[in-house]
């Protein structure tokens, strides 16, 4: 009995790690892909050498110890990649202009009452909160491409029904934002904790996820108090969008 137990339990053990593996493997494609069709900056056909340097070590009948190595390769490499993909929003590349009237629209807003998501009374008075007024160092923002195929739902709502640029993403999240019924303060919050590339990507996200989520709005504030407390990453929302949009037969929402 004692002999049959380890067996079941060792096949779950390999099951699980190669489960895992294959998530990983999916993930660090995705990643490569992305980051050569946004162009970023690094040597990404050295990266993806290493990477089809991992996928050709797995033997054809692997062991679990064979698995779980290639696994905790695999994993820091998709965690290289990650950091490296990570950039400091490209400010110094948009019109300044453009963030002030993306401001200027939401401030326009804020009188709209019918824009106001469902929220308790406490939770209405977080804007005034100390806390959502901390300072904190910038989120970093990964490349625009990415975002657009974690989110492509968003391109609908881009100028001219498409995105091209994080204006653009701006833009749509302006008018996101507003359909999904989150008020104009908890979006004014998010810029200035997260930046406004950020926020954006951040309601796009949402979209993606709006059948999944009650109310857009708190789920927005609650993301923007957790990056008060630097416990907020973009990352690991945009790869399990990225997974998702693998799926077979998924419809962008």
């Amino acid at each position: 009995a004692q002999a049959a137990q380890q067996v079941a339990a060792e096949r779950k053990r390999f099951r699980i790690t190669k489960e895992a593996l294959s998530i990983c493997r999916r993930d660090v494609r995705k990643l490569i892909s992305a980051a050569m069709e946004e162009g970023a900056a690094g040597d990404w056909g050295h990266i993806e050498e290493m990477f089809l340097g991992l996928t050709g070590r797995i033997p054809r009948t692997p062991t679990v110890a064979d698995l779980q190595q290639i696994l905790e390769e695999m994993e820091m490499l998709r965690e290289e990649i990650i950091n490296r993909l990570e950039v400091q929003p490209d400010s110094e590349n948009m019109d300044s202009n453009a963030v002030q009237n993306e401001r200027h629209i939401q401030n326009s807003n804020t009188e709209s009452s019918n824009e106001l998501e469902p929220s308790s009374r406490k939770e209405q008075g977080a804007k005034s909160s100390p806390a959502i007024r901390r300072t904190k160092e910038p989120i970093k923002a990964f490349p625009l491409g990415m975002v657009l195929q974690a989110c492509p739902g968003i391109r609908d709502y881009g100028p001219s029904g498409n995105v091209e640029s994080w204006r653009d993403l701006m833009s749509a999240a302006v008018v996101v934002r507003s359909m999904l019924g989150v008020s104009p303060s908890a979006y004014q919050d998010a810029c200035e904790i997260l930046g406004p590339q950020n926020a954006a990507a951040v309601t796009a996200c949402i979209l993606e996820r709006a059948g999944h989520i009650e109310n857009a709005g708190g789920y927005l504030r609650n993301l923007t108090r957790k990056a008060t407390c630097g416990e907020f990453s973009l990352g690991p929302m945009l790869m399990a969008l990225l997974r998702a949009n693998g799926a077979p037969g998924r419809k962008a929402s």
